[in-house]
């Protein structure tokens, strides 16, 4: 079952390209598409299963970095090598899952963010295949052995992607999956009474956070040709956190409109220079005190975590 606002999401990537009249609008589009993926991802996480990351940056910025790495250095092809990341990413969300999601609140935030400051640092430090904090170049895209070098090559394929994690995600908060997340949000020993298995669950959509990541991760590196270790660095996690925070936690589409926002709000500040920081963290300020539940409680008359 798709959504009314399934469709109005997808007429409005329709209508989009009309306004993108250079490679530069293609280009801010495309890296919005890409931050709305993580954050879709990312709200599935915080949103409905109540478990914050301070580590998602980390996690795309690692994935990026394996699949530049095994198309550069192992010659694989590119959607094979974006496979074999999201099969090691995923093993390797899994196996910190367990642990980490045993703790709540701040332990688990600052758990996640000791995850992420590690994956920066070794990214950083690892110059022979990742290039230090240089960066490294990252070889061409191609799908299915057609190379995809045009803005609208890029932005068709992101909006694809995207509105498949939305009809994903979507289903999947109205499942049983989704009605055990929303209890896991409001109350774990609740939860736990009636016989979830906590550990599993939170595992469970942990790890496929973390895939949505490195998928969307992965690409950009791809498509912007050149990957460093900022981009999985601890501002990228705060980033993504306040997209998802800044769109509405618990609303689906609420963390497209976050990543959309962030995205396109320091293109919109740069002619003031001296005073962007300022500004920017301004409007966020004024976001979160006047719309706790997010921007899209603008536009959402139902408050529940329904999506």
């Amino acid at each position: 079952m798709i959504s009314r606002a399934w469709w109005i999401l997808a007429v409005v990537l329709m209508l989009v390209p009309l306004a993108l009249t250079n490679d530069f609008y293609y280009e801010v589009a495309i890296i919005a598409l890409f931050n709305a993926m993580i954050a879709v991802g990312l709200n599935l996480l915080m949103g409905y299963a109540g478990q914050i990351s301070l580590a998602h940056g980390a996690f795309a910025g690692l994935g990026g970095y394996l699949s530049a790495i095994l198309v550069g250095t192992y010659g694989l092809d590119p959607l094979f090598a974006i496979a074999v990341s999201m099969g090691i990413m995923a093993a390797f969300a899994y196996l910190i899952a367990r642990p980490i999601l045993r703790l709540s609140g701040h332990y688990l935030a600052m758990a996640t963010l000791g995850v992420g400051v590690i994956v920066s640092i070794a990214l950083t430090n690892e110059e022979e295949f990742t290039g230090g904090t240089d960066g490294m170049s990252v070889e061409g895209f191609s799908l299915l052995g057609y190379p995809l070098d045009q803005g609208w090559q890029w932005y068709l394929l992101a909006s694809v992607l995207l509105l498949g994690l939305m009809a994903l995600s979507h289903n999947l908060i109205r499942s049983p999956l989704g009605r055990i997340l929303r209890s896991l949000h409001d109350s774990e020993k609740a939860a736990s009474s009636v016989g979830v298995d906590i550990a599993r669950y939170k595992s469970r959509i942990f790890v496929l956070s973390v895939l949505i990541a490195t998928l969307a991760g992965s690409l950009y590196a791809f498509f912007a040709g050149f990957i460093s270790p900022q981009e999985a660095g601890f501002g990228r996690s705060i980033e993504l956190v306040v997209m998802v925070v800044l769109g509405g936690m618990g609303r689906l589409y609420g963390a497209v409109i976050g990543a959309v926002i962030l995205t396109l709000l320091p293109q919109f500040l740069a002619s003031f220079e001296e005073y962007q920081t300022l500004i920017y963290g301004m409007i966020i300020i004024g976001v979160m005190v006047f719309m706790p539940r997010g921007i899209v409680s603008l536009f959402d008359r139902n408050p529940s975590h329904a999506g």
